[in-house]
């Protein structure tokens, strides 16, 4: 299971073992007594029941992991090729910064500058009876001394303070709980020992670039609506067009996962998943899959200005985000999650007019909580640029009263706040899975879309111009059954 331990505050969650729970196991065609398979040819690819049980483990449990190339004797039955994915990746040993000790936080500040006394004097009167609260300004303001910071905050920053100050408290007493399970079933534990001797080294360039095949792609000619397949199901053929991936959704209804080649790189699907890679522009064709989905789960390209300068990937205004046609593809009493930076200018935004525009009323604000090997925050919780947490608002399509009843007969009403902690993965925007947590919240067996998807979920229909990225084989590592 992805969930490693459930309490009242919320999840400790094996990211790492989700994705190797997906059943990225392929069968190739019958082989014959002394027939040999190659590993990195990719053949046709039967029907097999995926394994979902096995859990993630370190490769030396699994023995030796044959490389690339590297030959699978078969002995008159069907090959099976299992793909892990590769550990390395969730290796977060130690925090990215490690939080300076408190005594350290005192040190060299003698004095206070006019503008820390106007910081404390503003805060205090938000909140005058917090001490947590004034205790916490005094501790930014020893830092930004320590940092020899001269100019007041603007207010995006007094913003972010304010909301840090009120869920710093849950956040921390939260997370100090489930860290606390995790290391006492050893899910957790230190790591100290073992740095230095493991490669952290994550690719540079994988694949093709999707993002720039999605742009290219609306340079294609028109298809003829009345001829044109809304679905294409995967096959035993593992070379699919182009144009077939690029203008209408792929699905793979089959119990095992297959490999799609495209512009010779090869990417795996999960079984019972189905994708679009298209530019937002394009949505069209997901509109004609003619699915209504109950849970949808948004990671939007936020615009920033860090974004902007590093031009690292696209962004959206938030007048794009509102044109995204969620109410089309809901359906009533439709769970919505979107995941929104810590700028309290999009949480707003957020809440107070993409959610109404779209019908959805906001129930509640959960937190990601990134945390290392050995349970530590990733960051300094109380860091002044980037803190270890994220934030995710939910909410319900509002609708037909008695069908919104129905739907909820049977599931739990969305808590307030919940936190969502796990290792983070080392590559970029890689979101913690969510299929686990709100299982108890959802009916089963229900449809499931994720917008703006870098991967794909088993039983989830995924959206974006770089859906594939983190399906590469490359991020895998091919193993041998036993």
């Amino acid at each position: 299971m992805s969930v490693v331990h459930r309490l009242t505050a919320g999840w400790l969650v094996d990211h790492l073992s989700f994705i190797n729970q997906c059943g990225y196991e392929i069968c190739d065609s019958f082989a014959y007594p002394g027939a040999v398979a190659l590993n990195n040819s990719v053949t046709s690819i039967g029907d097999c029941h995926a394994t979902s049980t096995f859990a993630a483990t370190s490769s030396s449990r699994h023995g030796p992991i044959p490389s690339p190339g590297d030959a699978i004797e078969t002995e008159g039955k069907r090959a099976k090729k299992r793909y892990m994915f590769r550990e390395e990746f969730f290796d977060i040993s130690k925090p990215h910064i490690a939080a300076a000790p408190k005594e350290q936080l005192w040190q060299g500040c003698h004095e206070v500058s006019l503008t820390g006394v106007y910081l404390i004097i503003y805060f205090f009167l938000l909140s005058w009876s917090n001490i947590d609260f004034l205790f916490f300004c005094v501790h930014c303001l020893l830092i930004l001394q320590k940092r020899k910071r001269k100019c007041i905050f603007n207010q995006g920053e007094l913003d972010a303070l304010e909301y840090h100050s009120k869920v710093r408290k849950l956040i921390w007493e939260g997370t100090l709980h489930l860290v606390q399970e995790g290391l006492k079933s050893g899910f957790l534990h230190d790591t100290t020992a073992e740095l230095g001797s493991r490669k952290n080294v994550v690719p540079g360039h994988i694949g093709c670039g999707l993002a720039e095949l999605c742009e290219m792609a609306k340079q294609f000619p028109a298809v003829n609506e009345s001829s044109h397949q809304a679905v294409h199901v995967l096959d035993d053929e593992t070379s699919i067009p182009e144009q077939a991936l690029l203008s209408c959704v792929t699905e793979n209804s089959s119990n095992c996962a297959k490999i799609v080649v495209l512009m010779g790189q090869k990417y795996l699907v999960p079984p019972k998943s189905s994708f679009l890679l298209s530019d937002i522009s394009c949505l069209q064709s997901l509109l004609n899959y003619k699915k209504k989905y109950d849970v949808i789960v948004i990671d939007p390209p936020w615009e920033n200005k860090s974004v902007k300068r590093s031009n690292r990937y696209s962004h959206l205004s938030s007048w794009q985000i509102k044109q995204i046609p969620v109410p089309a593809l809901a359906a009533p009493n439709c769970l919505v999650v979107t995941w929104v930076t810590n700028r309290q200018k999009h949480l707003r935004f957020v809440k107070d007019e993409l959610y109404p525009h779209w019908s959805v009323k906001t129930l509640a604000e959960w937190h990601w909580v990134k945390i290392t090997r050995a349970g530590e925050f990733v960051l300094p919780l109380d860091s002044l640029h980037k803190k270890p947490y994220e934030v995710l608002v939910l909410g319900r399509v509002q609708g037909d009263v008695k069908e919104a009843l129905r739907k909820s007969e049977g599931v739990l009403p969305i808590p307030e706040h919940k936190l969502i902690v796990s290792i983070p993965c080392s590559l970029h925007s890689h979101k913690p899975p969510l299929t686990a947590v709100l299982a108890e919240f959802i009916k089963p067996d229900v449809e499931c879309l994720e917008l703006f998807a870098r991967n794909l979920l088993p039983g989830w229909t995924s959206w974006g111009n770089e859906v594939l990225k983190f399906q590469h084989v490359d991020y895998f590592t091919l193993l041998q059954n036993e």
